[in-house]
């Protein structure tokens, strides 16, 4: 009998324990839940506190003044000396048409020299490239038949309403009235150097405008190959129409006119 009633105690103490054990378990299990849901509130109460309207944004806007600088502006000069990305050019002779050493002011351009003949101090002529010392004699790129077909596109978009689609200076505004632009088939063009015209270009030469903002300087370049082209082609031109030489006056038995009048005018 002591046995059977000391095992059905024992029985009754450990489900008291268990049920006493699994309430303590959903009292931590409800605290930590509680503790969550505290700090989410907590959270979501700074993140509102801190909301800004997108009309209301901490930042300057250009031209605009700012007392935080002592000049007043809340727009700032880059460092001196900054350069752009990709706008280092290192590589002068692509850069300015000049040979190393040398920069794009050493020759006159401009209206003064519009009808200035190159020349030595003494006023022996100089032809060639002698007349441009400064200016580079080779290409500083590979010329390729996609340069080329490049730069006849942008020679017949910014050249060939002053110099013709023949490069011989007769372009449309030059056929209104407008002062006659210089043939590239000239033999003083002929001969200059390659850095010549891109200085032209750049600079802008007699009255020539600047085009250095609306041609690339990769642009210039293609623009000059395709000039030489034309150059090669009108020569070669002008040596069969010599090889063949002058075509004979028509016979009054040929002419139109005769025709037109009769015999009898």
């Amino acid at each position: 009998m002591r046995c059977g009633s000391l095992r059905e105690v024992s029985g009754e103490q450990l489900a008291v324990s268990s049920k006493f054990r699994s309430k303590i378990g959903n009292a931590g299990n409800g605290a930590r839940v509680a503790f969550v849901l505290l700090l989410t509130a907590h959270c979501l109460l700074l993140t509102a506190g801190c909301r800004r309207d997108m009309q209301d944004q901490p930042k300057m806007k250009p031209f605009r003044s700012s007392p935080f600088f002592t000049d007043g502006l809340s727009s700032r000069p880059p460092v001196e000396g900054t350069i752009a990305r990709g706008f280092l050019k290192t590589d002068s002779e692509f850069f300015t048409g000049k040979k190393p050493g040398r920069n794009a002011t050493q020759l006159p351009s401009g209206p003064a020299a519009t009808n200035a003949t190159p020349g030595t101090p003494n006023g022996n002529a100089l032809t060639g490239a002698a007349a441009y010392p400064d200016d580079t004699e080779v290409f500083p790129l590979a010329i390729t038949n996609e340069t080329v077909t490049r730069g006849k596109e942008r020679y017949e978009i910014f050249c060939s309403t002053c110099h013709g689609l023949t490069g011989n200076g007769d372009g449309m505004i030059v056929r209104r009235g407008f002062r006659r632009a210089a043939s590239f088939n000239d033999d003083r063009l002929r001969q200059a150097p390659v850095g010549h015209y891109f200085d032209a270009i750049t600079n802008g030469w007699g009255a020539m405008p600047s085009y250095a903002t609306q041609i690339p300087a990769e642009d210039r370049w293609a623009i000059i190959a395709y000039v030489r082209a034309l150059q090669l082609s009108q020569q070669k031109s002008e040596t069969a129409g010599a090889a063949l030489g002058p075509s004979p006056p028509p016979s009054p038995a040929q002419s139109p006119a005769a025709h037109r009048e009769g015999p009898g005018h």
